[in-house]
């Protein structure tokens, strides 16, 4: 089979990887419909997948690897749905703690910890502690995340540091990207490079907008239940046939610019 795991593997080695890859998890509760599920066997094989996908991140050599686990925007939906979500999220980082040390897989959260559950934070918090010296890979889950929310939040934090400086000019002087970027959740992160959405939409849906703003997009029409180490590898291999330009020419452009001069 010529996209086999076995084959894949090494091309993608021979190219340049993506410093960054953001998922977002699409299709757990369409997965488990077609199926004739309860939604909840979707998020759960979802979360096999989670598995699936950080290993083989990590064995790749993909320094940080970002997951859309839950929204601003998902508190809407049922209480016992919100609350199986959180359940699934704590049985995971029991479950997955050792792998994580094992791997020297440092945990990160990306959103307002605040509103989630206590018992969810305190895991979390406790993960954090225990995985925050490793360089193997990073893990940057996004809980109760949303673009705009996080925008907001760095202004506020920018605005309350300004003020407590004392500095007059400052607090009235416009703010540098630096000082935006350095009070935003994923602050010491690289910039996305690549971005993967499963499931056949085609939209961000809020998510890491400010530092996918050069990100190349990957949608694939596999669900996120079924997303796999292959698929990992054919959206990384597209990754490598892109051109990366960020505004400017690439050099095949330079070298015709020249000829016409």
């Amino acid at each position: 089979m010529a996209n086999s795991k076995d084959t894949v593997y090494p091309l993608i080695k021979e190219g340049k990887l993506p410093r960054h890859i953001a998922i977002i998890m699409d299709g757990n509760g369409r997965w488990a419909s077609e199926r004739g599920l309860p939604r909840m066997e979707g998020h759960r094989a979802g979360a096999n997948a989670v598995d699936k996908v950080v290993t083989c991140c990590r064995k790749t050599g993909i320094p940080t690897l970002s997951l859309f686990a839950f929204s601003t925007e998902n508190w809407k939906r049922p209480d016992n749905e919100v609350k199986a979500l959180f359940d699934l999220l704590n049985i995971y980082l029991k479950k997955k703690l050792n792998t994580m040390i094992k791997n020297e897989i440092c945990l990160r959260i990306s959103g307002d910890t605040s509103r989630i559950p206590e018992k969810s934070r305190k895991l979390i918090d406790s993960a954090i502690q225990k995985t925050s010296s490793f360089t193997g890979m990073t893990l940057n889950i996004c809980i109760n995340y949303g673009s705009r929310d996080e925008l907001l939040c760095a202004i506020e934090k920018i605005i309350k540091n300004r003020i407590s400086s004392g500095d007059i000019k400052k607090i009235s002087s416009k703010p540098e990207w630096r000082e935006i970027e350095e009070n935003l959740y994923t602050s010491g992160l690289p910039d996305v490079d690549l971005l993967i959405r499963t499931a056949g939409e085609q939209r961000l849906s809020n998510f890491l907008l400010l530092q996918a703003a050069y990100a190349e997009l990957y949608f694939t029409a596999t669900g996120w239940p079924d997303f796999s180490d292959q698929d990992i590898y054919l959206a990384i291999m597209e990754f490598q046939k892109r051109i990366r330009k960020f505004g400017g020419l690439n050099e095949k452009n330079k070298t015709m610019e020249k000829i016409h001069e």
